[in-house]
């Protein structure tokens, strides 16, 4: 597990997070695909919000189970917050707001969020 350091484009949302970052996944569902989100997931206690909840907006949509939080300054969406199938609270890390994120490293999966 590495601790990596993320943030929206102007900065007030600023966070940490540790996990595994090398592998992510790309989603398909009507959200991820217009944000081009690749995705990894860390634990909430692997997650800290140093700055910024101030500025948080929640967007849901669908079932409403999953807490899409965007900036409110430049709408850049860099974690949403959700709960795994076995009820552990969860952060899905949009890893493209990784500090030291270079794409071509990354070991992307697909998944069919769009037949959920």
């Amino acid at each position: 597990m590495e601790k990596r350091k993320g943030s929206c484009h102007c900065g007030k949302v600023q966070f940490e997070a540790s996990g595994s970052f090398e592998e992510v996944i790309s989603c398909n569902c009507s959200i991820c695909q217009k944000k081009g989100s690749l995705l990894a997931f860390v634990g909430e206690k692997d997650f800290h919000l140093i700055s910024g909840a101030d500025a948080l907006v929640n967007y849901q949509f669908g079932k409403k189970s999953i807490d899409h939080m965007f900036c409110s300054n430049c709408g850049i969406s860099s974690f949403s917050s959700g709960t795994a199938p076995d009820g552990q609270k969860m952060k899905a890390i949009n890893v493209r707001c990784l500090e030291g994120t270079n794409i071509e490293d990354l070991r992307v999966k697909t998944f069919d969020g769009r037949s959920l």
